[in-house]
């Protein structure tokens, strides 16, 4: 079984981008890019500098419960392509580490399941974690502040 890496859905983007408002019911503040970090959650590939981009909060589970963790995320302020090559680690993961963390069909965190984890060990962590059938998809999320990055489900 292959992982696979997804991005936020292309219709939130578009969303967003016109200004729909986040989790907190804000409309996304517009900045322009220092350049060396600043991940795309659609494209998955970094915000080059001096590119506009947008910043808000996001609540990557369909309802609000006491599992559904919110926290701040970027996005192009332009169109970019969905990233798609999703059996492929995404081009923005490129920090030492990760936390891995695996998701009921409930959307609740199942314990025991979160680990922090060497980045090139994404891939067999995933697996590792779609071997438990209570395990529907998994969140990888920085390991310094918690920020979503992506999702990765059965492939």
């Amino acid at each position: 079984m292959t992982p696979h890496f997804t991005a936020i859905p292309t219709d939130e983007f578009i969303a967003y981008q016109a200004g729909a408002p986040d989790a907190y019911g804000l409309a996304p503040e517009t900045r322009l890019s220092p350049g060396g970090g600043y991940p795309c959650r659609h494209c998955l590939g970094f915000i080059e500098e001096g590119e506009p981009y947008l910043t808000l909060a996001y609540r990557p589970f369909p309802s609000l419960q006491p599992y559904a963790e919110t926290g701040p995320i970027f996005l192009h302020a332009k169109p970019c392509p969905r990233y798609d090559a999703s059996e492929v680690l995404p081009p923005m993961l490129e920090s030492p580490d990760y936390i891995v963390r695996g998701y009921g069909a409930d959307d609740r965190i199942v314990y025991g399941t979160g680990a922090v984890t060497p980045t090139s060990a994404i891939v067999d962590r995933a697996q590792e974690l779609f071997a438990d059938p209570a395990i529907a998809y998994v969140h990888v999320r920085s390991a310094r502040n918690n920020c979503y990055q992506c999702r990765i489900e059965r492939g």
